[in-house]
């Protein structure tokens, strides 16, 4: 990310405030919250990750252990095993709505 000089977007009296709490340091201005997106929808990350997660647990579910699982995807076992434990919660949820 980079920056906007202040002088460049700012009034002078704004930037003056300003200086009376931080002078010469770059700051953060968050975006204001009706502003913000959810993480992932800007990229195909969010999905790249759900398909693969997906894959662990459709493996883990036709037999393969922790630790071949963690050897494929290159993730730690304790990863695998969020992954895992996550997909078991969520399929039980889903499975007690149907009941």
């Amino acid at each position: 990310m980079g920056y906007i000089r202040a002088e460049k977007i700012l009034p002078q009296e704004i930037i003056e405030l300003i200086q009376q709490y931080v002078d010469g340091e770059n700051i953060y201005i968050p975006k204001k919250s009706g502003n913000r997106v959810k993480w992932g929808t800007k990229t195909n990350t969010k999905h790249e990750l759900e398909d693969r997660n997906n894959r662990i647990f459709n493996d883990y579910l036709n037999g393969m252990s922790i630790n071949d699982l963690s050897a494929k995807y290159f993730l730690s076992e304790k990863s695998i095993q969020r992954i895992v434990c996550n997909f078991r919660h969520t399929s039980e949820l889903y499975t007690d709505k149907i009941k």
